[in-house]
């Protein structure tokens, strides 16, 4: 059985996920809108993934005998100056993240709640994960700079990342 207060993180988290997946979904839109598809596709495949990460929450928070919440999602931006600059916000975006699954593991530790502490070391694997892609990809746009054959050269790179769900984990459902 999980705690109140930690159903409530969980739910906050699942809302960020969920959030995170808005996000991507918008900066995918201005990169098609921008005709630099191979950015709009790793846009929604960051999505895809956002997606199921929220899914994984969702799961976890009803396996351990909770209801979640569904609270509303912020409208994420929809314009930025620069694939550099969309690309910032990414990484930024992955940083706060990793706070925020860092507080909800420091929460699980202070309960004593070791499912969710367990349940979340996957989350905390991910971010860096997540924060490396994101800057391998800002550190890329930096060298390139305003050269837009190393900007369409870096595009047909990011055309190529497929969605790759993770392998089914021992025991878990088909959604996580």
């Amino acid at each position: 059985m999980i705690t109140q207060d930690m159903q409530q993180k969980l739910d906050g988290q699942l809302n960020a996920e969920l959030y995170s997946a808005y996000l991507y979904l918008s900066m995918s839109a201005y990169f098609e809108s921008s005709d630099l598809d191979g950015f709009a596709n790793w846009m929604r495949v960051q999505a895809r993934e956002e997606l199921m990460h929220a899914m994984k929450f969702f799961d976890f928070i009803n396996s351990r005998g909770g209801q979640v919440a569904l609270q509303p999602i912020a409208g994420p931006p929809t314009d930025w100056q620069s694939a550099a600059d969309a690309f910032e916000e990414v990484y930024r975006h992955e940083q706060k993240v990793t706070g925020l699954i860092n507080a909800l593991t420091s929460s699980a530790v202070a309960e004593s709640d070791h499912a969710t502490n367990s349940f979340l070391q996957w989350f905390v694997n991910e971010q860096v994960e997540e924060e490396e892609s994101a800057n391998r990809v800002l550190r890329n746009l930096r060298l390139v700079g305003s050269d837009g054959a190393g900007l369409l050269m870096l595009d047909r790179e990011l055309s190529q990342r497929v969605f790759v769900p993770p392998a089914a984990e021992g025991g878990a459902s088909a959604g996580q």
